[in-house]
């Protein structure tokens, strides 16, 4: 493609260079720069794009994107515009084909149940005959092809390739978690929704966006923008007993489903039976009884996680009898409210819970079907929003009998001023232990555990990693549960060995 085709679709401040120069791929990582490309210089929360053009040219870069003053290599066109970052998305996009024009695309945000949500739509939709592909926190597939996520929503540039390896496979419909951040990082300019689902609005991100205003104001941004582009019967899905929800119903200029269980949602959940084993409920649609169905994941955050699927796939052409089959069959989303079973006599579960209100959820679940005592072990992030650690702090020493707080991903923060951050909100009503090594933690909360207790794992759910200052090791939260749980059995057939006893009430 010549590089003046996909200049027309920017509104440059300045050229400088020929235009007429084939370009054969776009790139913003100059370490991946090959000749004839073009290169983005984009500003990162780290590197700046702009301070490593020399190096681009140095590898074959034939043209820049700029959007501030810096000597450009004369062998390469410089292109100036107001953001780079916005640009990489609409040049992106025409480059690839315009990809999301080709597909169903179908946008879920809110602050909790992205994940799982969209997991769920998928396998409605791939169960009911449609090809699938998915982009989010755990993996991205398109067609054959799968990868371990490296972010919630990719950048523009890598998103518009994902979406057009879609297209290729001969995807029908692509499902998208679309994280706050991409959207105040115009991550998803260039791609057109058809339908956009919102799950609920809790505090997280604050470090970002400043408050929770603004962190509102960037998820409505996927409503508002529905209805632009020239695609047509578009949607919006919007959970109906979350606050924010009438602001987000206004902000959508397309038409509107709501779900939910309390208010008087177009789709509704009535007569929900929680069990450890999961969730059962009637589906109500315009006050019609559409079915009964279940998900194998308890809790009310399940049912609204279900809600919310329902309402793409039945929008989709999904019958309700299909629906109503297919979901109780759903694949467990790992690393949500995932169990961990190695034959103890009590319940491990790991999630991937690092919100007040994600934590409240999946402890009030854990409370409601544990007849023993509740240990939690969790730790928050470095480098992220400060002001939810005390919250978390309190909502874990309310609900739980135990609190084990360790580390999460540090990043570059000192680890001992996270637990000081988060032991600001602890109440003084349970126990409270401080392991700053995660799997110790882990072993810990296991040893302590009884017959009928159960144990939760939350923070970091399907990693397998954890984050420091001057490492990335490998760390798998359910792999280390796992393995204590082992050590514990070996531990106790050496003791039955020397004496009739085995510490967990086995003889």
């Amino acid at each position: 493609m010549l590089l003046a085709e996909l200049v027309s679709v920017l509104a440059p401040l300045q050229l400088s260079g020929s235009l007429q120069k084939q370009i054969t791929g776009i790139v913003y990582d100059s370490r991946l720069v090959e000749p004839g490309n073009l290169f983005i210089a984009v500003p990162g929360f780290v590197h700046d794009g702009h301070d490593f053009i020399a190096e681009a040219a140095v590898r074959g870069a034939v043209a820049a994107i700029i959007s501030r003053e810096v000597l450009v290599p004369e062998q390469l066109t410089s292109i100036s515009v107001t953001d780079s970052r916005r640009a990489m998305g609409v040049v992106a996009d025409l480059y690839f084909g315009h990809p999301s024009r080709k597909l169903r695309v179908i946008g879920v945000t809110g602050t909790n149940g992205k994940t799982t949500t969209t997991f769920l739509i998928d396998n409605l939709l791939r169960m009911a005959g449609h090809q699938a592909g998915i982009v989010g926190t755990v993996h991205v597939r398109a067609g054959e092809l799968r990868l371990e996520a490296v972010r919630t929503t990719p950048e523009a540039l890598d998103l518009q390739r994902w979406l057009a390896s879609m297209v290729e496979a001969d995807v029908s419909h692509a499902i998208l978690e679309v994280s706050s951040h991409a959207l105040a990082l115009d991550r998803v300019v260039g791609c057109e929704f058809d339908i956009a689902v919102f799950t609920n609005f809790t505090q997280d991100h604050l470090d970002w966006h400043g408050d929770m205003q603004n962190y509102l104001a960037a998820k409505a941004r996927l409503f508002s923008g529905l209805s632009s582009g020239s695609k047509r019967n578009k949607l919006a899905i919007i959970n109906l007993d979350d606050p924010v929800a009438p602001l987000l119903v206004r902000e959508s200029k397309v038409p509107v489903i709501t779900y939910g269980i309390k208010q008087a949602a177009d789709i509704r959940a009535a007569e929900i039976s929680l069990t450890p084993r999961g969730s059962r409920f009637k589906i109500l649609q315009a006050g019609k009884l559409r079915g009964v169905t279940s998900v194998p994941t308890p809790g009310y955050f399940s049912v609204y996680n279900a809600l919310a699927a329902i309402a793409v796939a039945s929008f989709e052409g999904v019958t309700w009898a299909s629906i109503c089959d297919i979901l109780p069959e759903s694949a467990p989303v790992p690393g949500r409210f995932e169990p961990v079973r190695a034959g103890q006599p009590f319940d491990i579960i790991i999630d991937y819970a690092h919100t007040p209100d994600g934590l409240e959820n999946i402890l009030r679940t854990t409370r409601d079907f544990t007849s023993g005592r509740v240990i939690v072990v969790f730790g928050c992030g470095g480098d992220r929003d400060r002001s939810k650690r005390p919250l978390m702090g309190e909502v874990a020493s309310k609900l739980a009998d135990t609190v084990i707080i360790t580390t999460d991903n540090p990043r570059s923060e000192d680890p001992r001023q996270i637990v000081g951050d988060i032991l600001q909100g602890i109440m003084k009503s349970c126990e409270v232990i401080v392991d700053l090594d995660r799997a110790s933690a882990i072993r810990r909360a296991v040893a302590l555990a009884a017959p009928g207790d159960a144990v939760l794992i939350a923070g970091k759910g399907h990693e397998t990693y954890q984050v420091f200052a001057d490492s990335i090791i490998h760390f798998d939260d359910k792999e280390v549960a796992q393995q204590a749980v082992e050590v514990i059995r070996n531990e106790g057939m050496d003791s039955r060995r020397n004496s009739s006893f085995d510490r967990w009430g086995n003889s």
